[in-house]
C-alpha cells in the first residue's frame, strides 16, 4: 500500500493532511501519533470512506475497516457485525430447495461460514453469543470483538483497525492478542495501547504532516524517538551556545573598531601624524574592518543556521492541559452512596474528594450501574447526594453532530462569555476556526475532547466526576496530561476503566470489583 502525496481537506477549508507520502508493506503496523493528527481521517481516506482532495492512495487488493466507533441499529444483529448475514441467508435458501445462481455467488467459496464463524467467535470468548443475537444485547467492548472477528472471517488483503482496545477488559485483550499473530496480509492498527502495540512489527508515526515507519514495535520506537530527541536537544543547545559566542564576539570587535577609530580621530586632530598618512591609515582601517565584519557576520549566520537546523529537529509536541478549578468538596460531605440491594445494607459511601474505581469484567453492567447511579436509583445502585455531577460516557453518544464545537461546550456555561470558553477550548487543543467546526467532522480522539471540555467547564464546577473509560481514544500523552488533572482535582472522583496502568496512576483511594451484575465488593 503506497501513498502519494495525499491530502484532505474538510469541507469547511480545515486541512487535515497535506502531503503525506509512505508505504505500509506486508506485516503488522502501529500506527501512532498525536490526537487530531489525522491517523483516523488517513484511515478513512485508505479504506475508501473519504476521497483524496489531493494526491492517490495506491492498495494491492480490498480493504477492510473497523473505525472507533461503531455506528450500530438497536436491532443489528452479531451476524449483521460479522458481515456474513447475507451468506447465511443464501445457504438456508439452497438447504430450502432454493437453487438460483445469486445464492451460490454470493456464498462463493465460504461454504463453511457458519462454523468458522462461530469458531472465531469461541477464540475470542464469544462462544455462548448466537449469530442471531442482537447487538444491542451485548457490551461495547463484546460488539468490537465481534466486529474484528467479522475482519478475519472477510481476509481481506489490507485490514485497518481504529483503536480497537477500546472497552476491551483484560480477557478481551488477551483474546485480540492470540488474534493477531496469524493476521492475513497487511494489518494497520491505531492504538493508544502500548501493549498492543508492542505486538506489531513495525511502528508508523504520523507527525506534523509527516509519516515514517520504523522496523520495531513501539517501545523500541519510543526508545529510538528519545534518544534522538536528547540528542537534537543537546545539539539545539550547543549551537544555541555557539550563537551566542559569536554574537559576543561580533560586539566585541565592534568595540575594538569604535577604539582604533577614536584614537585615530584624536592623533590626526592633535597633528601627531600627517593628513596624507592619516587618510592612508584610515583607508586601510575600513578595508580591515569590512572584513573583519564580514567574517564575523559569516560566522554568526553559520551559526545561527546551524540553531535553526537543530531546533527544527526538536519537537514541541502540543498537548491537552486540563485545569480543574476546586469544586468546594468537605472531608466530611458525603457525595454519593454506591449499591443497593445487590451490595447489602449501605453499600459503600463516597466521602469528600474521594477517588474510587470500579473493575469488573465487558458485559458485568458497570456502564449500566453509573447510569442508574446518575438517576439516582438506589434499588438498582445506590444515590447521589449533590446535584453537580460530570458524567463522561464511553461512546460519547450525548453529543449533537449538528452542532459546533463552540456551541457543545457553550451549552454546559451558558452565562460565559464566548471568547473566555474559546480561550478555555484552546487548552483542549481545539483553537482558532476548529471551534466552529461541526461535531459531526470531529475524529473520535476530537471528540473526547470536546466531550472532556463540556464535562470539566461547567458551571459551577462539579463536585463529583464520573467517567466511564476515559482513556479511549486520547493519545498516549494526552493520557498523561488527564492523570495530572485528574490527580490535582478536588472532588470526588468515581472511574470504570479496564487500563490498570492509567488506575495506578490516578492515586485511588479504593478499587471496586463488580463480578455479577450490580454486586460490588471492594478489591483488597
Amino acid at each position: 500500500m503506497i501513498l502519494n502525496d495525499l491530502g484532505y481537506t474538510w469541507p469547511d477549508g480545515d486541512v487535515a493532511l497535506s502531503g503525506v507520502t509512505g508505504a505500509f508493506g506486508t506485516g503488522r503496523t502501529g500506527l501512532v501519533g498525536a490526537n487530531g493528527s489525522g491517523k483516523s481521517t488517513l484511515l478513512r481516506l485508505i479504506a475508501g470512506e473519504l476521497a483524496p482532495t489531493t494526491g492517490a492512495i495506491h492498495t494491492a487488493g480490498t480493504v477492510s475497516y473497523l473505525p472507533q466507533t461503531l455506528t450500530l441499529q438497536a436491532e443489528t444483529t452479531v451476524a449483521e457485525l460479522l458481515g456474513i448475514s447475507a451468506k447465511l441467508a443464501a445457504l438456508q435458501a439452497i438447504e430450502n430447495g432454493d437453487a438460483a445462481d445469486a445464492h451460490f455467488e454470493t456464498i462463493g467459496e465460504d461454504w463453511d461460514i457458519e462454523a468458522r464463524a462461530q469458531a472465531g467467535l469461541h477464540e475470542v470468548g464469544l462462544g455462548a453469543v448466537g449469530l442471531e443475537r442482537p447487538v444491542a444485547a451485548v457490551s461495547g467492548g463484546e460488539a468490537m470483538l465481534v466486529a474484528i472477528t467479522g475482519l478475519r472471517l472477510l481476509r481481506a488483503p489490507i485490514t485497518l483497525l481504529d483503536e480497537p482496545t477500546n472497552n476491551l477488559d483484560r480477557e478481551a485483550k488477551a483474546a485480540l492478542s492470540h488474534t493477531l499473530p496469524g493476521w492475513p496480509g497487511t494489518l494497520v492498527v491505531v492504538s493508544h495501547d502500548t501493549a498492543l502495540l508492542d505486538e506489531m512489527d513495525n511502528t508508523a508515526e504520523l507527525h506534523d504532516g509527516t509519516l515514517t515507519v520504523f522496523g520495531g514495535p513501539y517501545t523500541v520506537w519510543r526508545q529510538h524517538l528519545d534518544n534522538e530527541q536528547t540528542a537534537a536537544a543537546a545539539a539545539a543547545r550547543t549551537a544555541e551556545q555557539a550563537v551566542k559566542v559569536e554574537k559576543r564576539q561580533r560586539v566585541e570587535a565592534e568595540t575594538k573598531l569604535a577604539s582604533r577609530n577614536r584614537t585615530a580621530k584624536k592623533a590626526y586632530e592633535q597633528k601627531r601624524v600627517p593628513k596624507i598618512v592619516a587618510n592612508l591609515r584610515a583607508s586601510a582601517a575600513q578595508v580591515s574592518a569590512g572584513r573583519l565584519r564580514t567574517g564575523h557576520d559569516d560566522r554568526l549566520h553559520s551559526a545561527q543556521a546551524a540553531l535553526d537546523e537543530a531546533s527544527a529537529r526538536v519537537r514541541d509536541d502540543a498537548h491537552i492541559g486540563v485545569e480543574l478549578p476546586d469544586p468546594d468538596v468537605p472531608a466530611g460531605r458525603k457525595i454519593a452512596e454506591l449499591g443497593g440491594t445487590g451490595t447489602g445494607a449501605g453499600g459503600f459511601v463516597v466521602q469528600g474528594p474521594e477517588r474510587i474505581a470500579i473493575v469488573g469484567p465487558n458485559g458485568v453492567g458497570k456502564t449500566t450501574f453509573l447510569k442508574a447511579l446518575l438517576r439516582s436509583d438506589e434499588q438498582a445502585a445506590g444515590r447521589l447526594f449533590t446535584d453537580r455531577v460530570g458524567y463522561l460516557p464511553q461512546r460519547l453518544d450525548g453529543l449533537r453532530d449538528d452542532l459546533t464545537v463552540l456551541d457543545t461546550v457553550r451549552a454546559s456555561a451558558p452565562e460565559a462569555d464566548s471568547e473566555r470558553i474559546r480561550g478555555q477550548l484552546a487548552r483542549f487543543l481545539l483553537r482558532g476556526d476548529s471551534v466552529h467546526r461541526m461535531v459531526a467532522s470531529l475524529s473520535g480522539g476530537e471528540r473526547f475532547r470536546v466531550a472532556l471540555a463540556r464535562l470539566l467547564l461547567a458551571e459551577p464546577t462539579p463536585q463529583l466526576v464520573v467517567l466511564d473509560e476515559p482513556t479511549n481514544n486520547l493519545d498516549i500523552t494526552s493520557v498523561d496530561q488527564l492523570v495530572d488533572a485528574l490527580v490535582a482535582y478536588r472532588g470526588a472522583l468515581i472511574v470504570v476503566s479496564h487500563d490498570d496502568t492509567f488506575l495506578a496512576r490516578l492515586e485511588l483511594m479504593r478499587t471496586l470489583t463488580m463480578a455479577r451484575p450490580g454486586q460490588l465488593v471492594e478489591a483488597r
